[in-house]
């Protein structure tokens, strides 16, 4: 499976790049061969640049004519920062590369084709397949090298489950629906579903949808079908929506028709809601609330009626700069970033679904709520990994307008065979404006 890169129009930045850097585009080699890197980060915040600076000491102890400068700009702003910076052609030598920039940033000619470099490299092998594939582009290049998946799952209420009377957590979008009605109980503050029906409540219609539709579906572009249709318009779509809009109606707490990640979250770990489709980050929230070990787990992504899941993984990683002055150098920052002990340090620290395949046998994943993200990597063709195609240029026109029919359905203004029509053609419209 491929990245799909797809040609956004890069904005013209005005602030000044060398003042974020204070120094040089790391300036070429110094008179005894020595070389200073510039390497920017863009999902800031104060743990991770800590985990990253003390990776980066590890990588100048191991190569002393190698330093690392580390510029860490406040997440709203970094990738704004990044563009600029490569625009400039000044100032960045290695970066984080996101599925969301990867497109705009590989179609401007700014990032580095790392393919040859990474056939020399031996630890290409080490890396599940996953990392492999994210790594190689439509065109047939790497522009970066994942560094972890961000990837659905669902967690659950061990205890409410099985008072319920139910062997273990639902396997299907129908049984999610069984199993929260049976356990929705308002009068004692007992939710089923943890719904999301707030900011970026489309992602798990949407989630649902490619589950009853991945039989025919593009695994290259997880909005259409093999024949070129929308996703939307796929007789199986409305099916899809109608299991989920139920969750809704029969199984979630009023409220929820407001809730955003914060509320979902909340929901769960207080007790209130025994069901919650979300990323492996929220497993240490979970670990850190009132609920004990023994009261939740985590499950697969939920199948649709012919039993397989759409894996909708998102990927970020690390990347070189085409206009770095010092690639040998920024190669080998990436490569030994990638491998085995300092990418598994940084995926369980972030809470990632790790790029190293011995990872799946180290105890932080092979127990606990880590084990269903190695279920799904290990049964490939049961928790198909499908990608979004969220490089699109109108990729946030299209998320503000899917979230405001998601209210309109909750708040009855909208039925959901409309709401599938009014996506298919906005799709539909979209890519063959793309074609021209």
């Amino acid at each position: 499976m491929k990245n799909k890169i797809l040609t956004t129009a890069a904005g013209v930045g005005t602030v000044a790049v060398l003042a974020l850097t204070g120094c040089s585009a790391g300036g070429g080699a110094s008179s005894d061969g020595a070389v200073t890197l510039q390497m920017v980060e863009s999902l800031t915040n104060p743990a991770r640049t800590d985990l990253i600076r003390g990776l980066l000491d590890d990588f100048e102890e191991k190569n002393p004519k190698i330093k690392v400068n580390l510029i860490s700009p406040p997440t709203e702003q970094a990738d704004q920062k990044i563009q600029q910076m490569l625009q400039s052609g000044k100032g960045v030598d290695v970066l984080e590369v996101r599925d969301i920039t990867v497109g705009p940033f590989a179609n401007n000619g700014w990032l580095h084709d790392l393919t040859d470099d990474l056939e020399d490299w031996d630890g290409w092998d080490a890396l599940t397949d996953n990392a492999k594939s994210a790594s190689v582009a439509e065109d047939g290049k790497s522009y970066f090298v994942p560094y972890g998946f961000y990837g659905l799952s669902l967690f659950y209420r061990t205890d409410l489950v099985a008072d319920a009377g139910f062997d273990g957590p639902p396997h299907s979008w129908k049984e999610l629906l069984e199993q929260a009605s049976a356990i929705q109980d308002p009068a004692n503050n007992v939710y089923g579903y943890a719904f999301r029906g707030g900011p970026n409540a489309s992602s798990n219609v949407v989630a649902a949808i490619e589950a009853y539709t991945i039989d025919d579906l593009n695994v290259d572009d997880a909005f259409l079908m093999e024949d070129g249709s929308t996703i939307f318009a796929a007789p199986e779509a409305q099916e899809a929506v109608d299991d989920y809009f139920a969750l809704f109606e029969q199984a979630s707490p009023p409220s929820a028709v407001s809730w955003g990640y914060p509320e979902m979250v909340a929901g769960f770990t207080n007790g209130t809601t025994a069901f919650l489709l979300q990323d492996p980050e929220v497993i240490a929230t979970v670990q850190d609330s009132s609920l004990t070990e023994d009261q939740w787990d985590t499950a697969p992504l939920l199948v649709g009626p012919s039993g397989k899941a759409a894996q909708p993984l998102a990927v970020a990683g690390w990347g070189v700069a085409q206009k770095s002055e010092n690639k040998d150098a920024a190669v080998k920052l990436v490569e030994f970033l990638s491998s085995a002990e300092p990418a598994t340090e940084f995926a369980q620290a972030n809470s990632l679904v790790p790029i190293i395949t011995e990872a799946a046998d180290d105890e932080f994943y092979s127990s606990g709520p880590w084990t269903s993200y190695v279920t799904m990597t290990e049964d490939p063709e049961t928790y198909v990994n499908v990608r979004q195609p969220r490089g699109v240029s109108w990729w946030t026109e299209w998320i503000q307008k899917a979230d405001q029919d998601v209210q309109n359905v909750l708040l009855g203004n909208m039925s959901t065979s409309d709401l599938l029509a009014s996506w298919d053609a906005f799709w539909t419209e979209k890519y063959a404006a793309e074609k021209g």
